[in-house]
C-alpha cells in the first residue's frame, strides 16, 4: 500500500507541474512517463519511459514506431502501443482540421505551413495536391497517392482530373521523403515538369512542388527547378 501511495503522489506532482509549467519544463522521458500514466494504472512508468526512449533512440522514435515494434519492448502491451501509435496521427488530424477551406495562400511559406501537418508521422511517401481559386483560396487538399517508404508515383492524369474537379486556377504539389533529405530527386523534377506542361495546356498554373522531410522542406519553384 505504501508503494502505491508513493507512486500516486509522484503522479499527482508530475501532473501539477505540467499544469503549472507546460511541456517546456519536462524532459522527454518525463513527458512520456506522464502519457503512460493513462495506460498503466498504479505502476511506476518512469523505468518504462526510459526503456522506450533507449530502445528507439529518441522520443520521436518512440512516437513513430509501429505497434508491432512497440510491443517488443518489455512492459509494453497492445493497449499502450496503440495509445502511443495514435498520438502522431491524432496530432496530424488536429493540424489538418485547423486549416479550413477558404484559407488564402499568398506565398510558398503559406503553402508549406498549410501542407506540413499532412506529413506528420508519415511512414510512407505521400503525394498531395493543393487546389486554389483565382484569389488563392483553398478549394481542396487531396491525397493523390501513398507509396512505399522510398517511392511515390506522380499520376499526371489524376492531378489534372482533381484540379478540374475543383475548378482550380492554380495548384501546388507536395510530397514527403520518409528517409533522407527534402531534396527533389531527378525523377521528381522530370515528372513535375511533365505535369506542369499538361496543366499549362488546361490554363492551370502549377505554382510549386514542395518536398518535405523531417520538419524541413524544399520548394522546387524557389530552387529554379520548374523552369
Amino acid at each position: 500500500m505504501k508503494e502505491l501511495h508513493r507512486h500516486g503522489g509522484h503522479r499527482q506532482r508530475l501532473k501539477n507541474r505540467f499544469l503549472a509549467c507546460g511541456e517546456c519544463a519536462f524532459e522527454d522521458y518525463e513527458l512520456l512517463e506522464l502519457l503512460l500514466f493513462y495506460s498503466v494504472p498504479q505502476v511506476d512508468t518512469n523505468p518504462l519511459a526510459h526503456r522506450l526512449i533507449d530502445h528507439f533512440g529518441s522520443l520521436s522514435g518512440v512516437m513513430d514506431a509501429t505497434v508491432e515494434d512497440l510491443v517488443r519492448v518489455d512492459g509494453v502491451g497492445k493497449h499502450m502501443a496503440l495509445l502511443i501509435h495514435l498520438l502522431p496521427q491524432f496530432a496530424r488530424r488536429y493540424q489538418q482540421d485547423r486549416v479550413k477551406l477558404d484559407t488564402v495562400v499568398t506565398c510558398t511559406d503559406d503553402a508549406s505551413t498549410l501542407l506540413a501537418p499532412y506529413f506528420y508521422g508519415a511512414r510512407n511517401e505521400m503525394l498531395y495536391l493543393l487546389s486554389l481559386d483565382a484569389k488563392g483560396r483553398v478549394l481542396g487538399c487531396d491525397l493523390l497517392h501513398e507509396g512505399s517508404a522510398t517511392l511515390c508515383t506522380l499520376d499526371i492524369r489524376l492531378v489534372t482530373e482533381t484540379a478540374l474537379r475543383h475548378r482550380a486556377r492554380s495548384v501546388l504539389l507536395a510530397h514527403c521523403h520518409v528517409s533522407g533529405l527534402a531534396v527533389p530527386s531527378p525523377e521528381d523534377r522530370i515528372a513535375t515538369i511533365q505535369c506542369k506542361n499538361v496543366l499549362d495546356k488546361l490554363q492551370i498554373d502549377l505554382l510549386d512542388h514542395l518536398v518535405f522531410a523531417d520538419g524541413d522542406y524544399v520548394s522546387m519553384a524557389r530552387s529554379g527547378l520548374l523552369r
